[in-house]
């Protein structure tokens, strides 16, 4: 039974991200705007719904060590693993007019969580403070979009709005469901293998909630729909940052536990290496890609160390 939910947890993966990959690039014909604004906002925020689930869950039982370590894990996994991933399969260029916007809204972001973590403690007006933050950043994004692409540019899209945002919800779905059954199967074997419960959290769980960016991300590189895959990570990170550390602040005042420092400033330094590349290269290439996941790691072998 185990070995069925592996396979069904990939193929739901592959399938869904395909899916989600095709949705979301005729969505962002129909309505007018880049396949970008579509990998920041709708792709980047649903497949960062593992993170949320597991933040909240978290602080519900008291382990905020695994909230905030589950937000600043991830942000470090997308850049450095799935970003990583997509730049060797195909190398990701930049669109620097759009990144101005967003990636000074992923800084002001990134700040805003050293700002959270250095605190001690985010509490409910934090908490509130940061979600506000994305939703002005979320209608900011939309609205200067729309000024770049016209409604004749849009109307030129075939098909259906509404058949291509079901087939971007069923993408998100699946890729979810794949994510989840893959991390329960995998998990079960590793105790039937007798590996540790520190290695399964560093690795199957860790690397588990980031599934959906990865094969998102991985489809759209092989597709060379790179807008989608580069979109995903920068959304996923602010959406992660912003809205799931400040959506379980305002549910439940969270305290920040003193070691996740050091894990802080790594992923202070993924960051600024990423906005630096995108400023200053125009383009993620596959040499940067294979420098980001032997940062990886490097990372995962300290953890371990």
């Amino acid at each position: 039974m185990v070995y069925i939910l592996l396979i069904l947890g990939f193929l739901g993966l592959i399938y869904g991200g395909n899916l989600l990959v095709e949705g979301s690039v005729r969505l962002a014909q129909k309505w007018g705007v880049s396949p970008l604004l579509i990998g920041l906002t709708l792709v980047g925020f649903g497949t960062s719904t593992p993170e949320l689930m597991t933040s909240l869950l978290a602080v519900f039982q008291k382990s905020e060590g695994i909230a905030v370590g589950n937000v600043i894990g991830s942000n470090i996994a997308n850049i450095l693993l799935v970003l990583g991933v997509a730049a060797v399969i195909s190398p990701v260029p930049v669109d620097r007019r759009a990144f101005k916007r967003d990636g000074l809204f992923l800084g002001l972001s990134t700040l805003a969580l050293i700002g959270a973590v250095l605190s001690g403690e985010i509490g409910r007006s934090l908490g509130g403070l940061l979600v506000g933050i994305l939703v002005f950043y979320v209608a900011y994004s939309y609205w200067s979009e729309k000024k770049r692409h016209t409604r004749e540019k849009a109307q030129e899209a075939g098909g259906s709005g509404w058949k291509a945002l079901a087939q971007t919800v069923i993408g998100i779905a699946l890729t979810l469901g794949g994510a989840k059954m893959l991390v329960y199967a995998a998990t079960n074997l590793a105790v039937r293998w007798h590996i540790s419960e520190a290695v399964i959290g560093l690795t199957v769980v860790a690397v588990g909630t980031s599934l959906p960016e990865m094969i998102t991300s991985i489809v759209a590189a092989v597709r060379r729909k790179n807008e989608v895959a580069f979109g995903n990570v920068i959304g996923s990170n602010i959406y992660n940052a912003l809205f799931i550390l400040g959506l379980t602040a305002v549910f439940m005042p969270v305290r920040v536990p003193a070691q996740m420092g050091s894990d802080l400033w790594i992923m202070v330094a993924s960051t600024a290496a990423l906005m630096g590349i995108a400023f200053w290269k125009k383009e993620f290439s596959r040499w940067v890609g294979i420098l980001f996941l032997t940062a990886y790691a490097v990372y995962v072998w300290r953890l371990f160390a």
